[in-house]
């Protein structure tokens, strides 16, 4: 019953975790991070499989740098900013 909450949680952490890694600003803040999330899990796990620790039932290291990817790709197409 819960487990959409759940998969939005886990997916906002993996949104964010990637923007500290890429240093880049998200549009949205919050919002932008769990997109990014969730769209970088299912890049990931689609390139490079589900390997690894899962959570949410989302594979976390494939997740995560799917996400990277997705978050220099949004920053690199929006010339968005480094963070200070």
């Amino acid at each position: 019953m819960l487990g959409w909450l759940w998969t939005l949680v886990v997916g906002g952490v993996i949104g964010a975790v990637a923007g500290m890694v890429t240093s880049r600003d998200l549009p949205a803040g919050i919002i932008g991070d769990v997109i990014a999330g969730l769209a970088g899990a299912w890049l990931g796990q689609r390139l490079l499989g589900s390997w690894g620790p899962s959570l949410a039932g989302m594979a976390l290291i494939p997740a995560i740098i799917g996400a990277v990817v997705l978050v220099i790709l949004v920053a690199a197409l929006f010339g968005m900013r480094q963070r200070s």
